[in-house]
């Protein structure tokens, strides 16, 4: 299992004393939530905010675009050389171009899907993808509980996936209650956020939740 640190959890007014000190074997990307207050209710950050962070950590970024028309700003994300540029299926009508820009960049190609969105949304682009990001809570808020249906929809992503090599993200409610169901089911990433952040010691709670992963 690898995390995800979704620092919207973190205090952002901390952020550079403390992204420096993540160790890669408890965290192994920065989740980066952009949200434009139009396909979500929140306005987060954006490319600004994104730079700043890369220049704090060695850690590979995970940006997760949850904004509308995603294809009018994926490019403002290639300078980072983020691991993954995840966008919602929801959100355009341009997926497979979109895509192919994405991986043209040097980024994995990735889509989400909104709780509501049925996983034959994404059928059609499975060769075009190399992650599915999962939301298993509403996007956009903070704080939620997972979705119990979840279990239910990544079991048909997964068997939906097998054949392609795509990995499965879990975004959404992931804490130390449920990390070893999700691994138990296949997901290969999860994004956590309160779960990580709680003890104060995002390095201790993220090996705790591999090492629960694992087992």
């Amino acid at each position: 299992m690898k995390i995800s640190a979704s620092i919207l959890a973190a205090k952002l007014t901390n952020l550079t004393n403390e992204l420096p000190t993540y160790k890669q074997e408890s965290i192994d990307f920065i989740h980066m939530d952009v949200m434009d207050g139009n396909f979500v209710p929140q306005i987060s950050f954006g490319e600004a905010f994104t730079k700043e962070v890369k220049e704090l950590t060695k850690i590979p970024l995970d940006v997760h675009l949850m904004v509308s028309k995603p294809e009018d700003h994926v490019s403002k994300y290639f300078q980072f050389q983020p691991y993954c540029i995840t966008f919602h299926i929801e959100t355009t009508h341009f997926a497979v171009r979109l895509a192919e820009e994405i991986r043209k960049s040097g980024s994995k190609v990735g889509v989400s899907l909104n709780p509501q969105t049925p996983p034959e949304a994404i059928s059609t682009l499975l060769p075009y993808l190399d992650l599915v990001l999962l939301m298993t809570v509403d996007p956009g808020f903070y704080g939620q509980s997972f979705i119990k249906s979840g279990f239910e929809k990544i079991e048909k992503i997964r068997k939906m996936t097998k054949d392609y090599g795509i990995e499965l993200e879990v975004d959404g409610g992931v804490n130390e209650s449920n990390i070893k169901d999700l691994a138990g089911l296949g997901v290969d990433l999860c994004v956590v956020g309160s779960g990580l952040y709680k003890t104060g010691d995002p390095n201790a709670q993220g090996k705790k939740l591999k090492e629960l992963a694992k087992s």
